[in-house]
């Protein structure tokens, strides 16, 4: 994953299916009417030194994480995305889906800065087209 910052949004890019998530820090509400995405509507601000990030409008063909949790299309995330030390990112999560779960869940994810790395294309090809050539 690689994060840009330019006036008005955060850009996060994703290696895997060449995902793009916009962050928008230059609005307060998401827009009404609202088409579901795979990456759904997002807008942050800053609070100290943590970006908050609010996340509607998903579309409930997504799994929440590789494990395959489902979620509805009435899914609410909310991100606090802050950097604990030079090289370490932590986002904690809460998500909260009345259609799919009892109560609000939290989770968290560990970003480590690799200086050397860059995204690489990642293409999902069936290895039959390999063989039919």
């Amino acid at each position: 994953m690689q994060i840009v910052q330019i006036p008005g949004e955060v850009i996060m890019l994703f290696e895997y299916d060449h995902y793009v998530r916009y962050i928008y820090t230059n609005r307060r509400e998401h827009p009404k009417g609202l088409q579901p995405t795979w990456m759904g509507d997002s807008i942050g601000h800053w609070h100290g030194n943590t970006f908050v990030v609010d996340t509607i409008g998903l579309t409930d063909k997504s799994w929440l994480d590789q494990v395959g949790h489902p979620h509805s299309d009435e899914l609410h995330v909310v991100e606090r995305i802050r950097r604990i030390d030079r090289d370490t990112l932590e986002d904690d999560l809460t998500m909260d889906d009345p259609k799919a779960y009892t109560k609000p869940w939290v989770g968290k994810r560990i970003f480590k800065l690799r200086p050397g790395w860059h995204l690489m294309e990642y293409i999902c090809e069936d290895p039959m087209d390999d063989v039919a050539r």
